[in-house]
């Protein structure tokens, strides 16, 4: 099983830990207000740690469960912590109201991290695509993309110790794609679906 830190402590933060533990996973939690971090490992039980905000991570996989724009000055300030980590992005940058990107570059928060991140950590997009309810109660294909293929393999492991599938995109640059996906959630969760019990997923066809 895998060793997770996970920054942040909000609902999805939440939902992926419990996931976590629930799949033989240790987990870390690391925030800016130590109190929350504790309150939430003691939530989730299963011999979850606090971690202090700016250290070493414990786990070997470290999920940014902040909103968009927290997670580029996160890793900027953790800076050499994440050396040898895989830092795991999964903002959805939405404009204000959920229809676009709220950058304009063919670019991706998981891209812009990379540029900060510390030489020796991997940078993987992932579970940006997936309702934080359908992943408490469903099990759905969980998309990634990254250039380093080890530290996609570390979170392929970790997303099939969850019960789920992961389905590799490509290189980091389809990050800026997946992030449109999460866009089109949305438009299908108002429009063509009509609501938010579902994923996005791959079905392949018998040979």
């Amino acid at each position: 099983m895998s060793s997770i830190s996970i920054i942040g402590t909000g609902n999805m933060a939440r939902t992926i830990g419990a996931l976590a533990i629930a799949g033989g996973n240790t987990v870390e939690v690391m925030g800016r207000d130590h109190s929350k971090s504790a309150d939430l490992a003691k939530a989730l039980g299963g011999g979850a740690t606090t971690g202090e905000w700016g250290a070493v991570p414990a786990g070997d996989i470290v999920i940014v469960a902040l909103l968009f724009d927290g997670v580029v000055p996160t890793v900027a300030h953790y800076g050499d912590a994440l050396t040898g980590k895989v830092i795991v992005d999964i903002s959805n940058p939405f404009n204000s109201t959920s229809d676009g990107l709220a950058h304009r570059e063919v670019t991706s928060i998981a891209q812009e991290v990379a540029k900060v991140a510390p030489a020796g950590a991997g940078v993987v997009k992932g579970f940006n695509t997936v309702f934080r309810h359908v992943l408490e109660n469903g099990r759905p294909d969980v998309f990634i993309a990254g250039d380093n293929a080890q530290a996609k393999a570390s979170v392929e492991a970790f997303i099939k110790s969850l019960g789920m599938r992961p389905m590799d995109a490509g290189g980091l640059e389809m990050a800026h794609w997946l992030e449109g996906a999460g866009v089109l959630t949305m438009g299908l969760a108002r429009h063509g679906v009509g609501g938010w019990d579902f994923a996005l997923g791959v079905t392949e066809l018998p040979a």
